[in-house]
C-alpha cells in the first residue's frame, strides 16, 4: 500500500507573471524548483492564498535565481502578478519508506528569495 505524501513545497511565493498566451504550465525559478525537489514537467498543485483558487498544472523552468513564478495558459485566469501562492508536489510512498520520509519545504521573502528550508511543519496549537 502507498500513501500520497507532500514531496516538496514552495510556501507563499509571489506570482511575478500571468501569461494567458504562453504555452500552459507554471514557470518557476529553477533554483527554487531544485531546492524543493520538484522536477521540470512534474505535476504540481497551486493554492492561491490571495483569491482562494486551487488548480493543477506542471512545472517548467524559469531562469535560475530570477524569482520568476509565471502562471501560464488557461491557469492565468486563476492568478495575477502579486498574488501569493503555495506550490506543492506530491509522491506515492510505500509503507517501508514512510518512517524516514521527509518533505522539502522552502520558504521565501517578498522577492521569492529563499529565507529558510525545513522538512517539518510546526505543530499547530490552539
Amino acid at each position: 500500500m502507498n500513501s500520497t505524501m507532500l514531496k516538496g513545497k514552495l510556501h507563499r511565493v509571489t506570482v511575478t507573471h500571468s501569461e494567458l498566451e504562453y504555452e500552459g504550465s507554471c514557470a518557476i525559478d529553477s533554483h527554487l524548483l531544485e531546492t524543493a525537489g520538484i522536477r521540470e514537467y512534474e505535476q504540481i498543485e497551486i493554492y492561491n492564498v490571495t483569491n482562494g483558487e486551487r488548480f493543477t498544472t506542471y512545472a517548467i523552468l524559469a531562469e535560475e535565481n530570477s524569482g520568476v513564478i509565471s502562471i501560464n495558459g488557461a491557469a492565468a485566469h486563476k492568478a495575477d502578478p502579486g498574488d501569493i501562492v503555495i506550490i506543492a508536489a506530491y509522491v506515492g510512498v510505500n509503507q517501508q519508506e514512510l518512517a524516514s520520509f521527509k518533505p522539502k519545504l522552502v520558504y521565501v521573502n517578498e522577492k521569492n528569495q529563499i529565507t529558510n528550508t525545513r522538512n517539518t511543519i510546526p505543530i499547530q496549537v490552539a
